[in-house]
């Protein structure tokens, strides 16, 4: 096996994690909504996920862990993302902020200024912020 064979299987497993939290905000409140679900196959797309591994991840997707990206801006992405899903129907539920903020920390944002950083990233999304906006403002609340 080729080095970036191992490569490109370390980062799609963490494109899988990331999708798994995706599907995990989506389900959060008992179903996912349209909207819901026209977001998780674009992003199903964009993060190079099979069919095959899209059914599975939606019907479990507790089996995957986080595997969160060593790259700062790679972890503000996944923020991004998961900002995104929560307000695809237009409401923060709190059920989806708790999980957001239990996998915020699973990203390797503090214990302490998750709640912070979770709620700036729903603010921004909400103010439909792109995503450099977005990694220049939480960069501002979460200084490393």
């Amino acid at each position: 096996m080729a080095i970036s064979d191992l490569y490109s299987s370390g980062k799609h497993k963490q494109e899988i994690g990331h999708f798994a939290n995706v599907v995990k905000i989506a389900k959060a409140d008992g179903e996912i909504t349209d909207n819901e679900k026209a977001l998780l196959i674009r992003a199903g797309k964009n993060l190079h996920i099979s069919l095959e591994e899209f059914t599975v991840i939606l019907n479990d997707p507790d089996k995957f862990p986080i595997n969160a990206p060593v790259s700062y801006d790679d972890r503000i992405e996944r923020l991004y993302r998961l900002a995104r899903m929560i307000l695809v129907d237009g409401e923060a539920k709190l059920t989806e902020v708790q999980l957001m903020r239990k996998i915020a920390v699973g990203l390797h944002f503090s214990n302490d200024n998750a709640e912070k950083i979770c709620d700036e990233a729903i603010h921004l999304v909400l103010n439909e912020n792109d995503l450099e906006d977005f990694t220049k403002a939480i960069k501002i609340v979460n200084k490393v």
